[in-house]
């Protein structure tokens, strides 16, 4: 049983191109394109037709850095597999890219295990992993050759968290130069934990107890050195390196520098830094707490050189870092001690809003907009082109965004599983109005019709920006 569905009228945006364009999608995969009005596209039949005139046919973003149900901070973020998928495809998200996480004391298998058992038959949409590595030790390394090969191609390491995440300089330089011979790609958060352990224990000693204090002690220096040794054991281990949630210009000016040079080092921003700050941070009666993540908000002034980064390419990815927790009962754990709120936010349904905006506002093109959010993550962590752009073969994981429809986010509306909006009362220009999956209607003109268990896992290949 094949089965056809016809996308007609809209304007086709990839990476790459502009075309008015008719899709034909069998099978769930995009079998062909054809300029709109042309006999090619007047020749294209299915079972279903949908209407894009007026619209932007775009694919579906890969957001290649979340956190389902990651335990953190004596709780769990708020939203499961289901949830979180199920509001990514609201946002137009179609694949995510989760983190697997490794306890010390335990194997890479049974992290990634565990999260299998988490993900499977549960997500709206198609999923992958990454690995967190908290133990490095001789069986881990061994292990990293063994998930490369079965399509788990990317590592993640802590320069942060000391006694939870943390890797001293060591073990990132032998699990960078394990990378380097078996393909991976190690992703940091650079921050320099043991430094900010300290000025944490300083301010509270001070009675600095508020939200706004966890960006005063997690300096934007401590980030940028934190960068620059990561690039330096990369350059050692002559491992590729891929920095997340880069928040702080002086982290910018070292990637610049670094891939001026040549080396294979990229970055990764996220929607909080290019449109929040730490005005919000500040925000009184402990509201700043909703906005407590890290690498942490940053004055305003920092926006304008990530914005920067992104037209010139120094930072290639923007993702979400979704990681929601509610603030009754989960970021009130921090009331009185800002190190006790537990760092993270929901995003995951307004990436790509939010980056629409950006083009609204000037920052970036359409082209780089479908660059930055669906075909550069899809690259970067192997799955091009069977996500990411919208070709012939391609998954027809295809998004009908509307450009000129208005929305205010709020908490009231968003389907995330957390009692607060990052960006409440935000007005936003563009809203998404069908989401396919592989052919499937998930969203079907601003209404669910996906189900949990038709997201599939999906094995990656290694980095694809690698000679």
């Amino acid at each position: 049983m094949s089965s056809r569905t016809v996308i007609r009228g809209g304007l086709v945006i990839t990476a790459s191109d502009e075309i008015h364009a008719d899709v034909l999608i069998e099978d769930g995969r995009i079998a062909a394109l054809a300029a709109s009005g042309t006999s090619a596209a007047e020749a294209f039949t299915g079972e279903r037709t949908l209407d894009a005139t007026g619209k932007y046919v775009i694919p579906g973003g890969v957001d290649a850095h979340t956190h389902m149900e990651l335990p953190f901070g004596g709780t769990f973020a708020s939203d499961t597999f289901e949830t979180g998928t199920r509001a990514a495809a609201w946002g137009g998200t179609t694949t995510i890219v989760d983190f697997a996480v490794q306890s010390v004391g335990h194997s890479l298998r049974e992290g990634l295990d565990a999260w299998h058992a988490k993900a499977e038959g549960n997500c709206a949409i198609d999923y992958a992993f990454h690995m967190i590595v908290s133990d490095v030790n001789q069986e881990t390394l061994k292990e990293m050759d063994l998930l490369v090969e079965e399509g788990v191609t990317s590592f993640k390491q802590f320069m942060a968290y000391p006694g939870v995440f943390y890797s001293d300089d060591g073990q990132i330089l032998r699990a960078m130069q394990r990378s380097a011979e078996n393909g991976g790609l190690i992703m940091m958060h650079a921050e320099n934990g043991i430094a900010i352990d300290v000025l944490v224990e300083q301010a509270l000693a001070r009675g600095e107890t508020d939200p706004r204090y966890h960006g005063e002690v997690r300096k934007a220096l401590l980030e940028a050195e934190a960068t620059h040794r990561a690039i330096k054991l990369a350059q050692v281990a002559g491992a590729p390196l891929y920095v997340v949630h880069v928040s702080a210009m002086e982290a910018v000016a070292e990637l610049a520098r670094a891939r001026d040079e040549g080396l294979n080092v990229f970055g990764e921003t996220c929607p909080q830094y290019l449109f929040l700050s730490t005005d919000n941070l500040a925000e009184p009666d402990f509201e700043g707490s909703k906005y407590v993540c890290s690498t942490p908000l940053r004055p305003k002034e920092h926006q304008a050189k990530l914005w920067q980064g992104l037209r010139t390419n120094d930072l290639q990815v923007v993702s979400t870092d979704h990681c929601p927790f509610c603030f009754v009962g989960q970021k009130e754990l921090g009331r009185g001690d800002f190190s006790k709120i537990p760092n993270g936010l929901p995003g995951v349904e307004n990436r790509m809003d939010l980056l629409h905006q950006a083009v609204v506002d000037g920052h970036i093109t359409r082209r780089r907009w479908i660059e930055i959010a669906c075909a550069t993550p899809a690259r970067m962590f192997g799955m091009y082109p069977k996500k990411g752009t919208i070709a012939p073969g391609a998954d027809a994981d295809v998004v009908i965004y509307d450009p000129h429809a208005e929305q205010i986010v709020s908490a009231e509306t968003h389907h995330m599983n957390v009692d607060y909006s990052a960006y409440e009362g935000k007005r936003l220009t563009g809203r998404v109005e069908t989401v396919l999956s592989r052919g499937e209607a998930v969203i079907t003109e601003r209404e669910y019709t996906g189900h949990a268990g038709h997201g599939v896992y999906t094995p990656r290949s290694t980095c694809q920006y690698l000679n």
